[in-house]
């Protein structure tokens, strides 16, 4: 067990970190994937103080990303970061290590770390679950925005898409992405929340589609 007062001060500092992150990625995001952590990892039996941590810092790293448009890996550098607040505190290099691992394996697709701790597969599903459902929606909307971004693409626009540019839509983010994050979930509850969230995106973005193409 770790002083609560530590808690609180770990927060803070990914607070203070945080300033300069995009709408999409920023602390309401934190606070979101935070709940989502205490739901699964409560049912999962997840060490809490480990996974709450990790949930604070796993994107400290994420304005650096952004400003790069995409060259720095926001996971690698988050996790070099919070080794730098959490060693402040003072905490047992075991605890540090635990927290590290969550924040720089929590971004894996398939190169870096795979999340191997329970509190590691947690936070990956709890992150990625931020990014479907209606929350997904709204985000991927919001970065489409940020990057400049236009409404909406058809799938032969897809194959010129680029990251970061006018192509980069919500829709693209839904077909390149979004679409197989269900099926990447770690945790048995994971998948449970990510199933009524799959399904409600999917039918989204057929309705949009159906709308953009005059039909409905």
């Amino acid at each position: 067990m770790i002083a609560g007062n530590v808690l609180g001060r770990i927060r803070q500092a990914a607070l203070e970190r945080m300033g300069g992150s995009p709408g999409s990625h920023g602390w309401d995001h934190v606070e979101r994937v935070w709940n989502l952590c205490r739901r699964i990892g409560t049912e999962e039996g997840a060490n809490l103080e480990i996974l709450e941590a990790a949930a604070y810092l796993h994107d400290v790293g994420r304005a650096e990303e952004f400003s790069s448009g995409g060259v720095i890996c926001h996971a690698a550098l988050g996790a070099r970061l919070a080794r730098k607040i959490l060693e402040k505190e003072g905490l047992p290099e075991d605890w540090i290590g635990a927290v590290v691992h969550c924040v720089e394996a929590h971004r894996f697709r398939g190169s870096g770390p795979r999340p191997q701790s329970l509190e590691a597969k947690v936070l990956f599903d709890a992150d990625k679950l931020d990014s479907i459902g209606a929350v997904g929606i709204g985000r991927a909307f919001l970065f489409a925005g940020e990057v400049g971004a236009r409404l909406h693409n058809s799938e032969a626009d897809l194959a010129n898409a680029r990251p970061y540019g006018q192509e980069d839509t919500a829709y693209r983010e839904f077909r390149v992405k979004l679409v197989h994050v269900r099926d990447r979930m770690l945790t048995a509850t994971g998948w449970r929340i990510a199933e009524g969230r799959h399904r409600f995106m999917v039918a989204f973005f057929r309705r949009l589609g159906a709308e953009v193409a005059g039909l409905k």
